[in-house]
């Protein structure tokens, strides 16, 4: 049960290590559309990141994959922006119905991409482990921990605009997309591996 405590404040350290602000962006781009009606649709859209994440992880960890590093820290960011431009399109086209099934692939396959990410640091951190298992899971519990805290962070910055500044909801969400755009570009170019 001790593993259990370290990895979780591992996945807590993972996602909230403003160093590597990578997974807060990519959050906070998922979050970015919605609103606190909508918790249960972002809570949802987190534990699918989540599992997808440690899923990745898993098939690292027990050795059934082997991913090229260069490309997935190239992956990442491109996860992030696409997640942004989605955001940008659903502003300019002032959609009322959020398409959850789009965003649940989506978030599922970024979620592997970032796990894949995080994988042969862990790979390493688990070397003197026998069992796998436990350590999966709470560092799986500390990420959706974290990752539940910074989802309602953004939507609570998201309510305060838009309540009480009055932003209308496209105004926000493609402002915030935009920047999100200007933060991802420079580590598009840092991680390019061709």
């Amino acid at each position: 049960m001790e593993n259990f405590w370290f990895y979780l404040q591992m996945g807590l350290d993972h996602v909230l290590d403003l160093n590597a602000y990578d997974h807060i962006l990519f959050l906070s781009a998922l979050a970015i559309p919605f609103t606190f009606k909508d918790w249960k649709k972002v809570l949802l859209l987190a534990t699918v990141f989540t599992v997808a994440h440690c899923l990745s992880l898993a098939m690292s960890v027990y050795d059934l994959v082997i991913m090229d590093v260069a490309l997935i820290e190239f992956l990442i960011p491109i996860t992030i922006l696409f997640t942004a431009l989605f955001n940008l399109w659903y502003a300019i086209n002032s959609l009322e119905n959020k398409n959850t099934g789009i965003h649940l692939f989506a978030t599922a396959f970024f979620g592997l991409i970032h796990g894949f990410g995080f994988s042969n640091y862990f790979k390493m951190l688990m070397a003197e482990e026998e069992q796998k298992l436990m350590p999966l899971l709470g560092f799986a519990t500390g990420i959706e921990l974290s990752q539940v805290f910074i989802i309602l962070f953004v939507l609570l910055i998201s309510y305060l605009i838009q309540s009480m500044a009055k932003v209308r909801v496209p105004l926000f969400i493609g402002v915030a997309s935009i920047l999100i755009i200007a933060i991802v570009i420079p580590m598009l170019v840092e991680t390019y591996p061709w």
